[in-house]
């Protein structure tokens, strides 16, 4: 029998049909079409990986606020530097204060890991990034807080700033008071997260200064910060910080992004002796920020010093507590782009004076390099 033949028969038989169906010839026969095609694909289609568009968020002319610093915490010299004093929008930089805060509670026995905080419908309602927390529940303060080194968790942020200032409006507050408190006189914080809010600002030196401080202050804290991957009701969620796994020294400490601040990173690395505190602000995407970093790791980490000779940062009491500050009515100067330094396409990247005394620890904390309260593997 011809193909014609054979295709003219086929046609009246789905006619037929369709009378018989009450149905029309065309979609019957879109109907056979697709049984037919079922029918001959290959017997191993289901077995192909799906292949996923790549989420393009920005076009070639992103170009966020840039600023870089990179400071010897031996020394305390500075070795590299663009618009370290330039006002930027932190993103959630900001939940490295807030976990300042939190380790101050914990430190003194005011908050244990294991105090369940109360989560509000305003913690709950926060955007996006989240554990997904809901109103009415509570939640480790533990959970909380490899909620926010990992999944940078808005919600665990509200949280924790509600459980320590009341509400978080008044935790931004206290957050600001310890900012000056540590000589942090470019930043303030209207909230717990980082989440875009026009006041809240900070510059690359104040967030060198806050990671700094934050290892010297909680040295058993701080090795939260290194969490690679965190399990919650059943989720498992990486750390955003994949220099963690990728770069030889790597011990944290936080990534953040928001529209307006782009791709933001504190980092501190530690080797052979010698201990950077880097940050980038206003990188284009996760992919050129982290090479950035990784750059101006190699780049300075030789010449930085083997020998502690820097103070220590501590925090100046009077100036937190005469420190004046509220929401309504700070009015800090507009992030306004300034020169940006050209940083190098990453390969294979679509997108992004003394030691304070310090009060006892009255609980146990965990190692730096937590085993059985933080899990353990790789980040991808």
């Amino acid at each position: 029998m011809s193909a014609s033949a054979v295709e003219n028969r086929f046609c009246r038989t789905i006619r037929r049909k369709a009378r018989a169906a009450g149905l029309s010839a065309c979609a019957l026969a879109l109907a056979a079409v697709a049984v037919v095609a079922v029918g001959t694909a290959p017997v191993d289609a289901k077995l192909k990986p799906k292949v996923r568009a790549h989420r393009v968020f920005h076009g070639a002319n992103y170009h966020p606020p840039y600023a870089a610093l990179v400071v010897d915490d031996n020394s305390g010299e500075v070795l590299h530097e663009v618009n370290p004093d330039e006002p930027r929008h932190p993103a959630s930089l900001t939940k490295i204060m807030t976990l300042y805060l939190l380790f101050e509670q914990l430190e003194s026995g005011s908050l244990k890991l294991s105090t369940p905080l109360p989560i509000s419908a305003h913690a709950a309602a926060q955007p996006p990034t989240k554990l997904g927390l809901r109103a009415g529940q509570t939640i480790a303060v533990e959970d909380a807080i490899k909620g926010l080194v990992t999944k940078s968790a808005n919600d665990a942020a509200a949280v924790v700033g509600e459980a320590i200032g009341g509400t978080e409006e008044q935790f931004a507050e206290r957050m600001t008071r310890k900012a000056r408190a540590l000589g942090m006189s470019g930043t303030t914080y209207v909230n717990a997260s980082g989440l875009p809010a026009e006041a809240q600002i900070t510059t690359a030196r104040d967030q060198v200064t806050l990671g700094r401080a934050i290892q010297t202050r909680f040295p058993h804290y701080y090795g939260y910060f290194a969490t690679p991957r965190f399990q919650y009701r059943g989720a498992s969620m990486n750390n955003h910080n994949t220099l963690l796994a990728t770069v030889e020294g790597v011990d944290g400490i936080k990534t953040g992004y928001t529209e307006a601040s782009g791709y933001n990173l504190v980092t501190s690395v530690h080797r052979n002796n010698r201990h950077l505190v880097c940050v980038v602000l206003g990188g284009t995407s996760n992919g050129q920020r982290d090479a950035r970093m990784r750059q101006l790791i190699e780049e300075n980490i030789a010449r930085a010093s083997t020998e502690r000779t820097a103070p220590a940062i501590v925090e100046n009491p009077d100036l937190e507590k005469d420190a004046t500050y509220s929401v309504s009515t700070t009015k800090p100067e507009p992030a306004v782009p300034a020169a940006m330094e050209t940083p190098p396409a990453p390969a294979g990247d679509a997108d992004v004076g003394g030691t304070a005394a310090k009060p006892a620890v009255l609980e146990p904390p965990p190692p730096a390099q937590p085993t059985s309260t933080l899990s353990t593997g790789a980040t991808p």
